[in-house]
């Protein structure tokens, strides 16, 4: 079956070839997408079918000398390959719809299959060679893709800052690697999972690993690219990025830290346990308080990474106490919700996607009243926000009570630090599922119910019969995976085994209709009675109120607070739906300041009020970092200027120091 991934490799780089030769015309386009789509199910087929088979390798005369390149499909990398097979199949089919809007598709398609060759081939890699080779590919193709509207305002500084985190990703990665590979230069991840590195250098490898791969996938603090690029591209490459490379990120950091690495101290589950519970709660106030709907979706994602590294971490502490169990939950709940997040936030790309196109804004004080226009779109959305926003029964909400339900599986570890941090996790990651409904409540709101705040939102339109249909796919794919969340966590067990040497009891084998984690006494779910119980109760309700309620039906204008003239400006603003959260938590986290001007009387002034809101990363840690960059820069000018013999007494001297390093290190 690896040979079957790696010809739909090579079908993707003809695929570029061909979208660069023939991406202007509408026919190519089609080819193009039409040709990810296949490529992509081939890859989810392969996926599927390969999570139980036995471990497949194979080795090719390409990458390092005398070395060549390995390949490995075994039950993680084939659990990986389902997530990119279906963020590209349901990516590939929106834009065959969305693609007729693409202003520069010369820039999309030549870059867009290399993307996805490159993310599948970070999964099957079996060697450093051919991870980090995949994993520079991942990064220049992706910023290629976010430069494709490089004349709008604020692309290029995205595509600046991404490109750089992207380098220092990849570097970080590499010493990593290069660690585990020891002065014996074993490159082979065979060779590095039978090394064992001294203490010391597996606590380094494990904060690189961390560094390199929570920066790709956008952890805290290292995450600022995200919230800038994500907006930046193209929709479906939005969706791509967001719901599928975030998650090679993670698919990175287990193969190390839970593969190549062996068995992690306990601190380093602390550490990753603080970073995911910071994750979730900064990333979804970040969102709570956007405007731009790209923008209000990419800082979820940095949310919902926080929410699945909590998960990581927690298998990782019970994988340090030899706790089998309880890191095969934890790990399961972690995978489980990286599957959810590629659905629903795919699916909810899209939709603003739809609305980008439909409508020219993606700013939703500049929208309302979509409901009406978009009325499909709305419905594939609204399911969206329901599943982002964990509410039962779809598979936000199956996730993360598994990830709660590992949290109370054993609060008695050993470690204090642990036994301290889980709790603070618990109420961070219960603070942000209500943060998160409050936030896709007003994102909902805000763009499609109440009356258009502009002529571009009275004019939208739906998107086409491929946009559509990919976004009720993922709608539908939401809803089935909460109703039997069952199946999936069965679907993961193969992947969690092989990393956790555990797995959680068969659940389809037991009962179809209720997931139980670890027995039935301490707790249990079941989807499908909670979809049947919210349907049965939503159905009576109606029904009462219909039978019950006075016959009469009287006509009349709503109540206009006293303003004869109501205009939709009248009605709530999404500015005005965050205030509350801003003044409880922005004045805290964020500095969040008003100033408000009031003319006089006789001044003809128009009142105003001014919003300042800073990001307390950005503002404590990158730009002074860019400062002293700068002024190092400056200061180290001069050197570009010297003469030849001052050049080769500088290679000189660097070439003695790495012998005397290589030999202090033998």
């Amino acid at each position: 079956m690896i040979e079957q991934v790696l010809l739909a490799i090579l079908a993707c780089v003809g695929l570029s070839m061909f979208g660069a030769a023939a991406g202007r015309t509408a026919a190519g386009r089609l080819i193009v997408y039409g040709g990810t789509v296949v490529v992509s199910a081939v890859v989810l087929r392969t996926g599927v079918l390969a999570i139980a088979a036995p471990v497949a390798t194979l080795t090719l005369p390409i990458g390092l000398p005398g070395i060549g390149g390995a390949f490995r499909l075994d039950a993680l990398a084939a659990f990986f390959l389902v997530l990119i097979g279906l963020g590209g199949a349901g990516a590939g089919l929106f834009a065959m719809g969305d693609a007729r809007h693409e202003q520069a598709p010369q820039r999309v398609l030549p870059f867009y299959p290399v993307f996805l060759a490159s993310m599948i081939l970070v999964v099957i890699a079996d060697d450093a060679y051919v991870f980090l080779f995949a994993w520079e590919l991942m990064s220049l193709a992706s910023w290629a893709l976010v430069m494709t509207h490089h004349q709008h305002h604020g692309t290029i500084e995205a595509g600046y800052i991404y490109l750089l985190m992207a380098v220092f990703s990849g570097l970080v990665l590499m010493l990593a690697l290069g660690l585990l590979a020891g002065v014996d230069g074993g490159f082979s991840f065979a060779a590095m999972r039978v090394a064992h590195p001294a203490p010391w250098a597996a606590g380094l490898v494990f904060v690189l690993a961390l560094i390199g791969a929570g920066s790709k996938a956008g952890l805290v603090p290292v995450h600022v690219w995200l919230p800038l690029a994500h907006p930046a591209a193209p929709s479906h490459v939005s969706a791509l990025m967001s719901g599928v490379m975030t998650k090679i990120a993670l698919y990175g950091f287990i193969r190390i830290v839970f593969d190549l690495l062996g068995v992690p101290p306990w601190w380093a589950a602390l550490i990753v346990l603080l970073l995911g519970g910071v994750s979730a709660v900064l990333g979804v106030l970040h969102a709570l308080l956007e405007r731009d709907l790209k923008r209000l979706l990419a800082y979820s994602t940095v949310d919902n990474i926080g929410i699945i590294f909590v998960g990581v971490g927690l298998a990782m502490a019970f994988r340090a106490d030899a706790y089998l169990e309880g890191a095969a939950l934890a790990l399961t709940a972690a995978l489980f919700h990286a599957l959810n997040h590629t659905a629903f936030k795919s699916l909810l790309f899209f939709g603003a996607g739809a609305v980008l196109s439909g409508s020219g804004e993606r700013d939703i004080e500049h929208l309302g009243g979509l409901i009406h226009r978009m009325p499909r779109t709305a419905v594939a959305v609204l399911v969206g926000c329901m599943a982002i926003a964990a509410l039962p029964p779809l598979n936000g909400f199956a996730s993360e009570w598994l990830i709660f339900q590992a949290m109370l599986l054993r609060p008695e570890l050993p470690q204090w630090g642990l036994k301290l941090m889980i709790p603070v996790d618990a109420a961070l990651l219960a603070l942000a599922a209500a943060l998160a409904a409050a936030c896709f409540v007003r994102a909902f709101g805000m763009t499609f119910l109440g009356r258009p705040r502009s002529t571009a939102a009275e004019q939208a339109r739906e998107p086409s019969v491929f946009s559509v249909a990919a976004m009720m796919l993922f709608a539908a794919l939401c809803f089935l995976a909460g109703v039997m969340p069952g199946a999936l966590i069965d679907f993961a067990a193969p992947a969690v085994q092989a990393m956790t040497g555990g797995r959680l009891p068969p659940q389809l084998a037991a009962s179809w209709v209720t997931v139980v984690p670890v027995a039935a006494s301490r707790s249990s779910y079941s989807g499908i009675l909670m979809a049947v119980f919210i349907g049965v109760s939503t159905w009576l309700s109606a029904l009462a109120i219909h039978r019950f309620a006075s016959h009469a039906l009287r006509r009349a204008p709503f109540w206009d607070c006293g303003f004869p003239d109501a205009g939709p400006m009248i009605q709530y603003s999404a500015t005005s739906f965050a205030q509350p959260i801003r003044r409880i938590f922005g004045s805290v986290m964020f500095r969040a300041r008003e100033s408000v001007d009031i003319p006089q009387p006789g001044d003809m002034r128009a009142a105003s009020i001014v919003r300042e809101l800073h990001d307390p990363i950005w503002d404590g840690i990158y730009a002074p970092l860019a400062r002293v960059v700068s002024a190092a820069a400056d200061r180290l000018n001069p050197l570009q200027f010297l003469t030849v013999r001052r050049y080769l007494v500088f290679v000189f001297v660097a070439l003695v120091a790495l012998l005397l390093a290589l030999t202090l290190w033998q």
